[in-house]
């Protein structure tokens, strides 16, 4: 065993073998050696899964709140911004669905195209309403319920993405880090959010949020377009 033990033939002086006991002792070692990574790949896995989970609830809950706040106040923003949330719900599960096979990097390229479907959809949206209320689509009136949703959520959602973005590099995971970008784009859109409710509460300027928020598409076309050929790695 000693002779086929590279790392037994570097430690022993001299470069001589090692005895029986130390050899199988070394070869104990580097066996070893996998099985650790191995354990910490599991719970990886296992930390990704919890952070989805976290991501979906928190996200089913915020698109209840932000359609709801937005059909009563007439606000295209925070309705965009609901459907937003269910774009990230759908881009969660799509990493759900694929940490929950015994072998995860073999559904790895369906996940990440329907993270970049959900970019792409969220993108769209979001361009079509902001130029609807650019021209025309009516004045939204003052919600403290969207104001309070968009502070949270700037608090919640840096969280979130951090922690799975750290795990999904750990892992190699290219959806992992993608779904982690969609998350940390929704903290943009917060921050986007909570500036144009805050402007059009104070100021009047209805225009401030559909601006900004097409800067956030163009973003979200992006991040689409690095899922799709699988960019979002370590």
């Amino acid at each position: 065993m000693s002779e086929n033990c590279p790392d037994c033939r570097a430690d022993a002086p001299g470069g001589e073998t090692l005895s029986l006991a130390d050899s199988s002792a070394c070869g104990a070692s580097s066996q070893a050696r996998p099985v650790a990574d191995a354990e910490r790949r599991a719970v990886l896995h296992r930390r990704v899964r919890w952070l989805v989970a976290g991501t979906i609830t928190y996200n089913v809950v915020e698109a209840i709140v932000a359609v709801s706040a937005g059909t009563i106040a007439a606000s295209s923003a925070l309705v965009a911004f609901g459907l937003d949330s269910v774009a990230e719900v759908l881009s969660a599960v799509a990493v759900a669905w694929q940490f929950a096979s015994a072998d995860p990097e073999r559904r790895e390229r369906v996940a990440l195209r329907v993270i970049a479907v959900s970019f792409f959809l969220l993108a769209a949206y979001v361009t079509a309403d902001s130029v609807r209320s650019l021209f025309g689509g009516g004045e939204a009136s003052h919600s403290t319920a969207g104001i309070v949703l968009a502070a949270v959520s700037l608090v919640v959602m840096p969280v979130l993405s951090g922690a799975q973005r750290r795990a999904g590099r750990e892992l190699g995971s290219a959806s992992a880090v993608a779904d982690s970008k969609q998350t940390l784009l929704c903290t943009y859109l917060s921050g986007v959010l909570l500036v144009g409710l805050l402007v059009n509460a104070l100021f009047g300027w209805y225009w401030a949020d559909p601006v900004a928020a097409l800067a956030i598409a163009a973003v979200a076309v992006r991040e689409g377009l690095e899922a799709w050929r699988g960019e979002h790695c370590c």
